[in-house]
């Protein structure tokens, strides 16, 4: 039976068209929406393919396409925290490719998969609802990519369209676009080809009514008005795609299951704890002396006596509650003062940033280096040369996705256990370190000059850690690269900003009343409403990343502060401009890189079989020689010591051969060291590398193996020098041709001294 397709148009502000596909045996019935877009339509489909997860959709941009699945568990649990995992996996059959690695096939998760969770994760998980503690997996599959658009605004929406249609429970939906920003025209959801011309890679996702959840930003130092201009554009496409994945909801979604029963303090057992607490907290947080470890010692034994108090007066109450009453009880506290007295807990007013002092060329065999504190949150960053073959290049399938295809820039985001005062374990990294390190790296990266000699790693290691490490991670990483000599086009600093928000008496998924903090502390960011990164140069943005805990913030308080955040970041460029204000010159342990060029003739003597002369130069000198074109080698020293014995290793190797000379026309006894298909091996001298006798030249018949002639390896066999290849340096001698012409002299240079 041929497909039968039904069109249903549907007017808002652009038309959706609705088409339902009753498929083939083998499928259920196939629903489709296209969600014409300003740049290409973004399609969903539905019901043919995971019919067994709660909710399933596939969405298409252009030929690139993600399946997304959500499932939950059907008990509902008391948790502290959203319970959502999200998996984002890029298979190499989606481009038609095998991987490379040895087992041929996808193993554990690369850079971009990683980040591209965590971009979908912080766009879905604040619009779940208050006491949602279904343990919820959302799986990303890459079926196809077309190379043009990435598929992580294509994963995004298919979450989204996902968890609408299921039964989980979920205030969405959500909808995101890409926006670019090429000769002051703003792009939306761009080409790869348009986005590398783009001043801006903007990805935003946002709910209904210009509720901003999520934006993820890299910029080549845009100002803040194109900022928001462009968040504007985008906002607009967003609200047509969650216009349309509402409908497709109303018609098509499963009904919401119930959170059940939520376990919620009773309204006397919140008086009584805000009784005992309100007092003792507020005389903790008003007291200005304290620091991030003795407040939190305070303040965790406040609650630890409040929790005993209740235990006694609600003997019969489950004491989860009573823990969840305390921190309810302390967080609004906490949150009231800011509101009330625009006075933060360590003294600061709204805009104040906290005390912050760096330095610079901390030591003296390290390229670069540098140290910025900023209150009580301390990196360390160090600067490091190599040559550009230590560049990271990324695998095939994480460049048609989206991740740059060659790295020269790399910046390394490290948060050991003592920064928070902790124990663990050293060495390993997760989701918070790729992502934080790629946030810094983001914010740097327009700075640095692309032509630069080396390959350049930065590494950010926290010493300390009281809010905001990924920032003052572009500080003094900023810091570290002037002291290092790179000659960076402007200084970078960051700055996080935060929010109090209260609700919206009548709208109370919307904001009404708030507060924008400049430069937040830890506790800040876990009380507030808003973790909202910016950096750049003077009056600039290179990157943005926000992250919010409510269902949403509107365009006016990202305007807020977007400025407010400029002003903090411009502050603490002229700290930083006190210790260093521009790249310093050259440094006397600068690796040294120069061009070597050597004769065609003599390219096999330098390489070496299998480039064991590369090797062994690379070993005893730590030198390396990388080919640029032809008789032209690029030579990265660490240091002048080791150039110079580099030098040495190859002018012994480019003269070995030079006390034998060959002349051409003349006839030499070789020696047979080596029987191949093509061939036979011989040496003309002790000193010389093996040459290549090619069946051709054995003799004037046509042979297919040298076996045929009897030869063997030892013996001694006539051949006659014709000269070098002149495209590659290579001897050419031939046997044949002695029956062709003769010669009086023959040469025998194994019983010439060498």
């Amino acid at each position: 039976m041929p497909s039968i397709i039904l069109r249903k148009c549907v007017q808002f502000p652009k038309q959706l068209y609705y088409r339902r596909c009753h498929s083939r045996k083998f499928l259920n019935e196939n629903k489709c929406i296209d969600v014409p877009l300003n740049s290409q339509p973004l399609k969903f489909s539905f019901g043919s393919l995971a019919k067994l997860a709660d909710g399933s959709c596939t969405a298409r941009l252009g030929d690139t396409s993600v399946s997304v699945t959500a499932v939950s568990k059907a008990k509902n649990s008391v948790a502290s925290f959203v319970p959502l995992l999200v998996d984002y996996k890029q298979k190499a059959s989606a481009a038609g490719r095998i991987p490379t690695n040895h087992l041929r096939r996808e193993i554990g998760a690369t850079e971009q998969e990683i980040l591209t969770s965590r971009v979908i994760d912080r766009s879905v998980r604040p619009l779940f609802p208050k006491g949602f503690g279904f343990e919820t997996q959302l799986s990303c599959n890459l079926l196809a990519v077309d190379g043009i658009y990435d598929p992580d605004i294509v994963s995004i929406n298919a979450a989204s369209a996902a968890l609408a249609l299921s039964d989980i429970p979920w205030n969405g939906p959500i909808g995101a676009v890409r926006v670019g920003l090429i000769d002051g025209k703003v792009i939306i959801n761009p080409t790869r080809k348009e986005l590398s011309q783009s001043r801006l890679n903007l990805v935003v996702a946002a709910a209904g009514l210009d509720q901003v959840v999520m934006l993820e930003a890299s910029a080549r130092n845009i100002l803040q008005q194109d900022f928001i201009e462009a968040l504007k554009e985008g906002l607009n496409e967003i609200q047509i795609i969650v216009k349309s994945i509402n409908d497709l909801q109303k018609e098509f979604g499963k009904p919401k299951r119930l959170l059940g029963n939520i376990l919620e303090p009773s309204a006397e057992i919140m008086e009584s704890t805000r009784l005992l607490l309100k007092v003792k907290i507020e005389e903790i947080l008003t007291n200005y002396s304290l620091n991030k470890v003795s407040r939190g010692i305070e303040i965790d034994a406040v609650q630890q006596e409040t929790i005993e108090k209740l235990k006694e007066n609600y003997p019969d109450c489950d004491p989860t509650l009573l823990y969840e009453s305390v921190n309810i009880v302390v967080k609004d506290i906490f949150r009231n003062l800011i509101m009330e007295t625009r006075k933060r807990c360590d003294g600061r007013g709204l805009q104040d940033l906290r005390d912050i002092s760096c330095a610079v060329n901390l030591y003296k065999p390290l390229h670069g280096s540098a140290l910025f504190q900023r209150g009580q949150t301390q990196v360390f960053c160090t600067v490091s040369f190599d040559s550009l073959e230590s560049a990271y290049r990324a695998d095939s399938i994480s460049v048609l996705t989206g991740a740059i295809e060659e790295k020269k820039f790399l910046l390394h985001y490290e948060f050991p256990p003592f920064a928070t005062n902790e124990i663990g374990r050293f060495g390993s990294f997760g989701r918070r370190e790729i992502g934080h390190g790629a946030l810094a790296e983001k914010s740097l990266r327009p700075v640095v000059p692309s032509d630069f000699p080396f390959t350049i790693r930065l590494t950010s290691e926290v010493f300390e850690s009281n809010g905001s490490s990924s920032m003052a991670s572009v500080c003094g990483g900023s810091l570290a690269l002037m002291d290092a000599g790179v000659s960076i086009s402007a200084p970078v600093a960051g700055i996080a900003m935060g929010l109090i928000s209260v609700p919206n008496s009548k709208r109370p998924y919307e904001i009404g009343d708030y507060r924008i903090l400049t430069d937040i502390l830890g506790l800040e960011d876990y009380l507030g409403d808003m973790d909202f990164k910016i950096a750049g140069s003077e009056k600039s943005i290179s990157a943005v990343q926000l992250d919010v805990k409510v269902p949403g913030v509107p365009l006016q308080v990202i305007k807020d502060a977007t400025g407010q955040g400029i002003e903090g970041k411009d502050k603490i460029l002229n700290i930083m401009s006190e210790v260093i204000s521009e790249p310093r010159k050259k440094k006397d342990n600068w690796p040294i890189s120069e061009k070597l060029e050597i004769p065609m003739h003599k390219l096999s003597q330098l390489i070496g079989i299998g480039g064991s002369n590369i090797k062994k130069i690379r070993a005893k000198t730590g030198c390396e020689l990388t080919h640029i074109e032809e008789g032209v080698f690029n030579m990265f020293s660490p240091n002048s010591e080791a150039k110079i014995e580099a030098h040495e290793i190859i002018e012994k190797l480019l003269i070995e051969e030079e006390a034998v000379k060959l002349e051409p026309r003349n006839i030499y006894n070789a020696k047979i060291v080596e029987i191949r298909d093509n061939g036979v091996m011989v040496t003309l001298h002790p000193s010389m590398r093996p040459t290549l006798l090619h069946n051709k030249q054995l003799s004037q018949r046509r042979i297919q193996h040298p076996s045929a002639l009897n030869l063997s390896v030892g013996q001694d066999i006539l051949v006659k020098y014709l000269g070098r290849d002149p495209a590659n340096g290579q001897i050419i001698i031939s046997h044949k041709d002695l029956y062709s012409t003769s010669s009086s002299s023959t040469h025998n240079l194994f019983n010439k001294k060498s």
